[in-house]
């Protein structure tokens, strides 16, 4: 009789291995994109050449879940500048009949649907291995290497298996946003650890630094990678010893995937893979949740122009590092912050606070009563305005009692952001907008969260208890 981690790995490989009909689908939809883009190319008279890469092209993708991505491979005598304005104009007009929008990472890119499938139309350099001129340059070679790997049908469900697993539990996706595991990255770990459940037994063992080095470029000496990248996770790229291909990889989600593998591991569910979508609860419930707080939520709500993701969520999360270290420096305790946007020009920077109000008065400790800054310390602070409570010693420190210049975490916000926070770290794209930002606790973001629901589902997924992979 099969075990229980037997029967979930045959549940939900029968689920992401894509059919027959998917696979002639994308076959057909690509050999129609290369078409269009090489009538373009020849329009132009543009010696470039285009080949299709990702997960499509080395049948790793998950079924129902398959993104296209096809690259132009211009000649290296053109200038980065001409790579994406040129790259734009051919993907365009090879596309003039779809829907479509400029995406932008080192350099611009066409992101189109076609028959379903989402495309990204990619410019980059026709170069070789290790003459990189652009960031986008490796991924054909990417490509060619996982494929050359990929020599039995197993390894690929192994690697789907993997994906999933990511996704299931929430940290795929190398994009500022998200800070997780790319899909190049799940296959490079499947390839190195050889199947799923090894991997995830890897994985649940790993320690903040772990290096993975499939081709053994460092050949053991991982101190030097180590030192060399300076990353929580550092998985070498084997087509470039010079890169990590982890280096998207936030700690948190780390943590989070090395906690994840242990739970699986001890006790297999098929939640893992499909958690339970998250439902947002109606107004009166999460009205009632947040009077419940024993802590208070604050909600600081403003508008921007409409960039491109990782550009907004780049500087949001700078923006919610720089108040919160604002909060913390005026002394309010910041249990946890969070960051939402609908990418659209609408933005929540979140903070729970132990308590928005705290005391007019605080201990302040000073220099050892024999020490040499003992007198400045008492000339300072006896008959200052802000001193509360006289100088006294406890121990072999000199204490006073004084009082604090902001005492209401909303009353600090506000007049800190008057100027849009040029001197608190505020990201520079939000400096205009952010003075014109709506502050609120607690169930006074009530309104806000009954008109949206995509924020409505983030903030009932903030206040629960525990993951959506727990049942």
């Amino acid at each position: 009789m099969a075990s229980k981690l037997e029967r979930v790995i045959v549940h939900v490989l029968r689920k992401v291995k894509p059919n027959t009909d998917e696979k002639d689908l994308i076959e057909k939809t690509t050999k129609f994109i290369k078409r269009q883009i090489n009538i373009e190319l020849k329009k132009g008279n543009f010696k470039a050449f285009v080949e299709v890469g990702g997960s499509v092209a080395k049948d790793t993708w998950l079924n129902g879940d398959a993104d296209i991505d096809v690259f132009i491979l211009f000649p290296p005598t053109l200038s980065k500048r001409m790579l994406g304005k040129v790259g734009l104009q051919i993907a365009k007009g090879a596309m003039e009949n779809f829907s479509w929008r400029e995406r932008f990472a080192e350099h611009p890119y066409l992101e189109t649907y076609v028959k379903g499938f989402r495309v990204n139309i990619v410019p980059c350099y026709n170069v070789n291995k290790g003459e990189w001129i652009s960031a986008a340059d490796r991924s054909p070679f990417h490509t060619k290497y996982v494929r050359t790997k990929l020599s039995q049908e197993d390894i690929r469900d192994e690697i789907r298996l993997l994906k999933k697993f990511i996704i299931g539990v929430g940290v795929y996706g190398a994009e500022i946003k998200v800070g997780g595991f790319s899909g190049y990255l799940c296959e490079l770990l499947v390839l190195g650890y050889k199947s799923f459940i090894q991997t995830l037994k890897e994985i649940s063992m790993w320690k903040i630094g772990q290096v993975v080095d499939v081709e053994k470029l460092y050949d053991g000496k991982y101190n030097e990678a180590q030192r060399y990248f300076d990353a929580p996770l550092i998985v070498i790229d084997p087509v470039d010893e010079n890169r990590n291909v982890a280096a998207a990889v936030s700690k948190e989600k780390l943590g989070e995937l090395i906690t994840t593998s242990r739970y699986f591991l001890e006790k297999p569910e098929i939640s893992f893979f499909y958690p339970n979508e998250t439902i947002f609860q109606s107004s009166n419930v999460i009205i009632e949740n947040l009077t419940k707080l024993k802590s208070d939520l604050v909600f600081v709500i403003f508008r921007s122009e409409t960039e491109v993701p990782d550009v907004i969520w780049g500087q949001l999360y700078k923006t919610n590092r720089a108040l919160k270290r604002l909060l913390k420096q005026y002394d309010f305790s910041v249990l946890r912050s969070s960051v939402w946007s609908d990418e659209k020009g609408s933005n929540v920077l979140i903070f729970e606070l132990e308590t928005k109000d705290i005391s007019l008065s605080k201990r302040h400790i000073g220099p050892q009563f024999d020490s040499k800054e003992a007198r400045n310390f008492l000339n300072k602070h006896l008959g200052a305005k802000n001193t509360i409570s006289r100088p006294w010693i406890e121990g072999n420190r000199w204490i006073v009692g004084i009082s604090r210049m902001y005492v209401n975490a909303i009353f600090l916000l506000r007049e800190k952001l008057e100027d849009g926070g040029k001197n608190i770290g505020v990201a520079s794209k939000f400096v205009e907008n952010i003075k014109d930002s709506e502050i609120y606790v607690n169930e006074e973001i009530i309104k806000f969260y009954i008109s949206n629901k995509e924020f409505a589902k983030f903030l009932t997924k903030f206040l629960k208890s525990k993951p959506n992979w727990i049942e």
